[in-house]
Formats: C-alpha cells, sequence, structure tokens
C-alpha cells in the first residue's frame, strides 16, 4: 500500500505543474524582474569570467611558487659556492706552505750539520716563507723609526728616549701584517714617549 501511495505522489505533482495556473502577484513580481533592464541575463559570461579570473590566479600562484623554488636554489647554490670557494682557497694557501714545511722537516732530521749550516738552512727556510707571504700578496709592516699609528700598532711598553722622536717606534716584538686593506695582525711594539 505504501508503494502506490509514492506512485501516486509524483503522478499528482506533475498534473499540477502541467496545469495552467493564474499568475499572483509573486509571480508578477518575478517575471517584472526578469525583464528590467539594469539585470543581465544569465547567458554564462559571469561563469566564463570566473573561470578565467581562477585561471590567472592559478598561473600567478604557480609563477609564484616556481619563483620561490628557484630562489631557494640560489640560496642553497650560494651558500654551496661560498663553502667551496673558502675551501679552495684554504687549498691554495697550504699548497704554497708545503714546500716550506718539508723544509723545516729536512732541517730538523739534518742533526749531523754544523751549527752554520743549520743557521743557513733556517735562513733559507725564512726567505722561502717570506716569499710564500709576498706571493699571497700580504705585506708586513712596523719597523723601528716608524711613527705609531694606534689603528695597526699595538703599543705594550712606552719609553722614554731623548736622542728618538716622540711617538715612534723603538723596539718591534712582533711584525704586523696585512692583505690589501685588511689588518691580519697589529704589530706589537714599543713606543717613544
Amino acid at each position: 500500500m505504501a508503494k502506490t501511495e509514492k506512485k501516486a505522489k509524483p503522478e499528482q505533482e506533475a498534473k499540477k505543474n502541467a496545469e495552467p495556473q493564474a499568475e499572483t502577484p509573486d509571480t508578477e513580481t518575478a517575471a517584472a524582474e526578469a525583464q528590467a533592464p539594469d539585470k543581465q541575463p544569465d547567458d554564462g559570461a559571469p561563469d566564463a569570467r570566473l573561470q578565467e579570473l581562477e585561471a590567472q590566479l592559478l598561473q600567478a600562484n604557480d609563477k609564484f611558487l616556481r619563483t620561490l623554488a628557484e630562489y631557494d636554489n640560489y640560496r642553497k647554490r650560494s651558500v654551496r659556492e661560498k663553502e667551496q670557494a673558502y675551501a679552495d682557497s684554504k687549498a691554495a694557501v697550504l699548497t704554497e706552505f708545503l714546500p716550506v714545511l718539508d723544509n723545516f722537516e729536512r732541517a730538523q732530521a739534518g742533526t749531523d750539520a754544523s751549527y752554520e749550516d743549520y743557521r743557513k738552512g733556517v735562513e733559507m727556510i725564512f726567505s722561502q716563507l717570506a716569499a710564500c707571504f709576498e706571493k699571497l700578496g700580504a705585506e708586513s709592516f712596523g719597523e723601528v723609526g716608524d711613527v705609531f699609528d694606534p689603528n695597526i700598532h699595538n703599543a705594550v711598553m712606552h719609553t722614554e728616549d731623548e736622542s728618538a722622536e716622540e711617538n715612534t717606534i723603538a723596539q718591534v716584538f712582533s711584525k704586523g701584517y696585512k692583505l690589501g686593506d685588511k689588518i691580519l695582525r697589529p704589530a706589537v711594539v714599543q713606543v717613544v714617549n
């Protein structure tokens, strides 16, 4: 019995929809609004515009993500290149000092050399080391008689000397070194007051 009632309801609704009905005031208003000149007919243009804007948004989002990924790759590559350049420069410097180290090992092994031969060998090694520094662009500074400059000299002692000019270096405890304009180590000196 329930099945026949369910079948009857859709048939009744179909008959009601098929019967012409008199227009009520609500339907008249709806018909008038549909024909109003300020309303645009729904011809699918807003949907097309919406789809176009969504496509542009997806394209801009994709471009943004690609740019972000490229920047991240660039940053990582820059860090790797910086680390590699640092390692390469260290290797280049150490390669320059290897012959000096070899000569020091030879000097240490030569226990049967005379004092004069040993002294001469150390002087040769010192010259070789100075040549390495020169080749790498490092310069020494801080000589006796130079004018004291607190930017590049470190005064650890003062002395009174009437034969020397005031504010000059009287004694050098360790030379300073610079690479271009960069101070690698200030000279440790004694200054005349």
